[in-house]
């Protein structure tokens, strides 16, 4: 008995359970269909090739599924065993009609109106440029497309042939063919553009030019890198089709000074911004400006190029006050500037009483002294930053008379000087009591300031008023002779300090010279330096 028993369970075994007829056999798949998105939720499901979306409202039916059902409902009864076999055979069921064709859902990127998908991608191109993001979201359908091609979209572009590397036959080849598209582009993408770069140019500027004042009317900023063949026509032409330029960056560019005050001579009332590399033909530009022929002008930046011009540059700070009175930003870059003298008897200038930022930063020794300085400065109660690095000339009570009261950031590094130039100095507290409270970043990086005199300096930092803290946030002592008690007192007094560098700092031990970067490097110096015995310094 127990044999049959047991033949008889392995053949139901093999025989397996036949279905009843017109009862459906869930899948696992149909589970999680319902599962996710099941009837009457008022959702549906659509599926892609890498995700599946759950989206509101009535979606599509589900092909896949219904094709299913058909198919088992088609499907004869599995023959079972010799007993099921005997059995009468149901009659075959109708074939059901044939779903209807659906049309293929458009996806989840077509239902998004365009002016909010538009708004999507401006916020893309504000943090990251237009390019390459507009070009490959134009690839994506029909209506990213559309929306890419928003001119609105387009305000800020940079133009640089790919291969400027290459030999000047080849390049010229490249500047043609893509000069060739930008004459579809420019009156169909870039009609609303504002800012345009233009690098590695070497012989279609002008065409170039010509294209951006017929098409560009809203343009208020070019910029012009390493580009050759600038001419006076197409500047002239570009300042009389734009009406709305007023910043133009000519740096490390080839351009003749007649046609750059050609230009300014046209734009010049409107002009806000300018930007220079220095050379032989500066100076007629610089004649131009103290002439009076940009009174807005409020940016002006004049650096050395590559080849460094050694001819220094003479500079009417009296004149230059006059012609831009306006002026908030004056940086001198690495030059060997030689201001004129005033004379006895002359009477300062009306100053820049504007003036929020001063840069006179040089790696070598300039001409920039106490009373050169005054006369910059004595106007500009508004400073906010003064860049003074490379200037030995300058002493701490020079820099206690200037009258501007908010200083925030202060730059007196000495980089590349000789020794005779360091030596021990005296005075550096009376820059700390007097910014102590507003300054940010200070720089004494080189300063032959002695122990006691840099110690009595950073302690303005420690005695503020009020329970407030110090808006110090970047230190720079490289190669001074700052004790660790006094970095340890400064830094415990400014706990938003961020950036401190202590490289080649001779009175600090060895493993602590160097440059810290971000609160956790800093607060790490300060528990080596309280828990360090003085007798390994």
């Amino acid at each position: 008995m127990a044999m049959a028993a047991l033949a008889a369970r392995r053949t139901r075994r093999r025989a397996g359970v036949v279905p009843l007829a017109g009862v459906r056999v869930r899948s696992a798949e149909d589970w999680w269909w319902d599962r996710l998105a099941p009837s009457g939720s008022g959702c549906h499901l659509l599926q892609s090739d890498s995700m599946l979306l759950v989206l509101p409202g009535s979606g599509p039916a589900r092909a896949r599924t219904k094709r299913r059902v058909a198919r088992q409902a088609q499907r004869q009864p599995l023959p079972g065993h010799h007993a099921a076999a005997s059995k009468p055979k149901a009659t075959p069921r109708p074939e059901p009609a044939p779903a209807p064709e659906e049309v293929p859902d458009a996806g989840w990127g077509d239902r998004i109106p365009l002016e909010i998908l538009v708004q999507i991608f401006g916020l893309l191109v504000a943090a990251d440029g237009p390019m390459p993001f507009l070009g490959r979201a134009a690839r994506v359908c029909r209506r990213w497309q559309e929306a890419a091609s928003q001119p609105a979209l387009w305000h800020t572009v940079t133009l640089s042939p790919p291969l400027a590397s290459r030999p000047a036959k080849g390049g010229v080849k490249v500047e043609k063919k893509l000069l060739a598209s930008l004459e579809w582009l420019m009156p169909n993408r870039f009609s609303q553009l504002q800012r345009l770069t233009l690098i590695h140019w070497k012989s279609q500027v002008h065409p170039v030019l010509k294209l951006v004042g017929e098409s560009c009317p809203r343009l208020a900023f070019l910029k012009l890198s390493d580009c050759h063949g600038v001419t006076t026509d197409a500047l002239v032409m570009l300042a009389k089709a734009c009406r709305q330029l007023h910043s133009l960056d000519l740096q490390h560019s080839m351009v003749e000074s007649t046609a750059v005050v050609s230009f300014l001579e046209e734009a010049g009332p409107r002009m806000r911004k300018l930007w220079l590399t220095y050379s032989s033909q500066t100076t007629a530009i610089l004649s131009a400006l103290l002439s009076g022929c940009c009174p807005q002008l409020q940016v002006l930046e004049v650096s050395t190029g590559i080849n460094r011009n050694s001819t220094p540059l003479q500079l009417p700070v009296e004149a230059l006050q006059k012609g831009c009175p306006q002026l908030q930003v004056l940086r001198l870059l690495n030059l060997t500037w030689l201001p004129k003298p005033s004379g006895r008897g002359v009477a300062l200038g009306p100053g820049f009483p504007s003036l929020e930022e001063l840069c006179l930063a040089s790696s070598t020794c300039n001409f920039v002294s106490n009373e050169v300085l005054g006369r910059l400065l004595h106007g500009s109660p508004n400073l906010r930053l003064l860049d003074l690095r490379g200037c030995a000339r300058i002493t701490p009570a020079g820099l206690h008379n200037l009258p501007c009261q908010e200083l925030e950031q202060l730059h007196l590094g000495l980089y590349g000087m000789s020794d005779r130039l360091t030596l021990a100095k005296e005075g550096s507290p009376l820059l700390t009591q007097k910014w102590y409270h507003t300054l940010r970043e200070l720089d004494l990086s080189g300063q032959g300031f002695s122990e006691k005199d840099l110690e009595q300096a950073l302690a303005a930092f420690s005695g503020t008023s009020g329970g407030s803290h110090p808006a110090l946030c970047s230190l720079n002592l490289r190669g001074t002779r700052v004790t660790p008690s006094t970095v340890s007192s400064v830094v415990s007094s400014c706990p938003g300090l961020l950036y401190l560098n202590l490289e080649s700092c001779r009175c600090l031990p060895r493993g602590l010279k160097r440059a810290y970067r971000g609160l956790e490097e800093v607060q790490w110096c300060l528990e080596q330096l309280l828990t360090t015995p003085p007798s390994l310094y």
